[in-house]
């Protein structure tokens, strides 16, 4: 059943060569795609999504192994996410669309546009991963976090979670959000229902520490915005500047805000990415 902030958009199921993925749809006109991030889900967008269907066909698809789409046979490297993101494409009669992509997202909205330049038009990068998973400490904590999912065990309290702001503190502070008591209860129940249907993040991690995607930057020929927390301790903000250097993109810097910012500011990230979105067509 569809996740409850996406009640409104139709839940189905996209054949694919290799692999499955469930994708929510609404709305018409541009093509719009949202790619969650590492551990994530097409919840994520919950706040953001069905803004978007009022002026735009929005496309929300559970990456594989996250969600109720299943994994990735053998050990995928990011280029088979991406690859998914854009069979899906194909699936669903796409020609082009813009992909915004957060964290584990946005490196995979990337990947797709330096593969696949016919088929995408823009790419918003919303706190994307990849410069920083090059440290010491990303290398030993994501393969840990992929063994013991953690976030798997405290998804059946989102409720309790959801409704007490304090208890956000535990969940989402210092590393998803800089103020976890203001995050709206909609966004902990799209950011941990997806944990219980995981069946292998694992794989999407080990694809990210494999590869740095500061070496093809330059191959990236559609328009980009980089669109960041300023108190994003995940992914910091020296990363936003270099993605924005080397795709010679705009940044735009969200204040009072962290890692999660699809959820902590929908409302900034909705006007982003229409700006953007009215700016490539």
């Amino acid at each position: 059943m569809p996740t409850a902030n996406l009640a409104d958009f139709e839940e189905r199921f996209a054949e694919l060569p290799g692999t499955r993925l469930r994708v929510f749809a609404a709305g018409e006109g541009e093509p719009v795609v949202l790619v969650h991030g590492l551990g994530g889900g097409a919840a994520n967008w919950g706040l953001i999504a069905p803004r978007l269907a009022e002026r735009f066909r929005v496309l929300v698809p559970d990456l594989p192994g996250h969600g109720g789409s299943p994994p990735l046979p053998g050990a995928p490297a990011l280029v088979d996410f991406a690859d998914a993101v854009g069979a899906l494409l194909e699936r669903e009669g796409v020609v082009s669309a813009t992909l915004v992509g957060h964290s584990f997202g946005g490196v995979t909205a990337l990947r797709l546009a330096i593969r696949r330049p016919d088929a995408v038009r823009g790419v918003v990068l919303a706190a994307a991963a990849g410069i920083s998973s090059g440290r010491r400490s990303a290398q030993v904590l994501l393969p840990l976090f992929g063994v013991i999912r953690p976030g798997r065990m405290i998804a059946p309290f989102r409720g309790m979670v959801a409704a007490a702001p304090q208890l956000r503190y535990g969940v989402f502070g210092w590393w998803g959000a800089a103020d976890p008591p203001a995050l709206p209860a909609a966004a902990v129940e799209g950011f941990l229902a997806p944990y219980v249907l995981h069946t292998d993040t694992l794989a999407a991690g080990r694809a990210l520490l494999r590869e740095d995607p500061r070496v093809d930057l330059e191959r990236v020929r559609c328009p980009a915005l980089v669109l960041w927390g300023a108190r994003d301790h995940q992914v910091g903000v020296a990363d936003a500047f270099e993605y924005a250097r080397r795709l010679r993109a705009p940044l735009r810097v969200i204040a009072d805000c962290g890692h999660l910012l699809i959820g902590e500011r929908p409302d900034v990230c909705v006007q982003a990415i229409e700006e953007f979105l009215g700016g490539v067509r």
